[in-house]
């Protein structure tokens, strides 16, 4: 149960409780989702997942579960664990976000996004890609490891890049779908032009998610710090400061990435097995029960919400 142990690293703004109390709030709000679930959310019902929710509503279960019920209508409908290569293999072409083949100095898997290389129109097929790429991201993390780093290069960059729409989704898919899954995220070289957009995205950051925020220029040294702090500079793409002349290759990207489809489909396989075994239906419930909660039913995904009483949320 270590993930109990995750939140001693937290801002000063988390409430601070006990192990015990914890594992009491993370099977309190776990029973409002029933004794079943059906087999795609298996994991994302998980104590670390439960903990994750109740960690960026400072632990009030009310507010975590309305988050998470949220969360988990978002997930039947859209179906993150399905999306494979194939389906976003096009988004890919010009790694405009990929996983880096290495981790940063404290395990934690690296996403490079480089928007300027962005290559389609489609708003549905952009946040399809970076939510295959947010699983596979995940999926590679250690066990002792549960957030990750993104580290985005502004060349070619300009604010057609990136439509305001698109941006919004994506804080509202990070901060409402995977809570504490960013640990840092680093804005390389931004250009001039950008402090007008960041003006505009800053107020959908929550407090916390705004902290983990980095800006980095190369002809800062201080800044500079900070990638030697997180990355080891041999590893480090030369496009960030670091020795690695690397570049993204897309058909050797393309094998990684199919590769990981093969091991997630294996461990869905395995996952349907053992509810086979237990006489539970596809869905995950027993033949004779009843269908699940109303809430996990819709096509709605989540919607990036104040809390309430003005009282700053914690996600990323």
């Amino acid at each position: 149960m270590s993930f109990l142990f995750k939140s001693s690293n937290a801002g000063a703004t988390e409430k601070s409780i006990s192990l015990e109390e914890q594992q009491e709030k993370i099977n309190e709000l776990r029973k409002e989702f029933g004794e079943y679930s059906s087999p795609d959310i298996q994991d994302f019902l998980s104590d670390a997942s439960v903990s994750r929710f109740l960690r960026a509503r400072n632990w009030n279960v009310q507010k975590a579960s309305k988050m998470m019920k949220a969360a988990v209508k978002w997930r039947l409908a859209f179906k993150p664990e399905n999306i494979c290569w194939d389906d976003i293999a096009q988004e890919a072409e010009t790694g405009k976000i990929y996983r880096a083949d290495y981790k940063d100095k404290h395990g934690r898997t690296v996403l490079v996004l480089r928007p300027g290389l962005e290559n389609t129109t489609s708003a549905t097929g952009q946040i399809k890609y970076l939510v295959y790429s947010l699983e596979k991201a995940i999926m590679n993390l250690t066990e002792d490891q549960e957030k990750m780093v993104w580290l985005t290069d502004f060349q070619s960059w300009t604010l057609g890049s990136t439509p305001l729409k698109v941006t919004r989704e994506t804080v509202n898919v990070l901060q409402d779908c995977y809570p504490e899954r960013l640990g840092l995220a680093i804005l390389y070289n931004p250009p001039r032009i950008f402090e007008s957009f960041w003006k505009i995205v800053k107020p959908f950051l929550d407090h916390e998610t705004r902290k983990k925020v980095k800006f980095v220029y190369s002809n800062d040294k201080e800044s500079q710090k900070i990638m030697a702090e997180v990355f080891d500079i041999e590893e480090l793409d030369s496009a960030f400061g670091g020795k690695n002349p690397a570049t993204f290759e897309y058909n050797s990207y393309a094998e990684r990435m199919q590769e990981d489809d093969k091991k997630m489909g294996s461990l869905h396989s395995s996952t349907d097995s053992l509810l086979e075994s237990s006489g539970k239906d596809a869905n995950g419930v027993d033949s004779d029960a009843s269908s699940e909660a109303s809430f996990y039913s819709g096509t709605d995904s989540p919607k990036h919400e104040d809390s309430e009483h003005n009282t700053p949320k914690k996600n990323g």
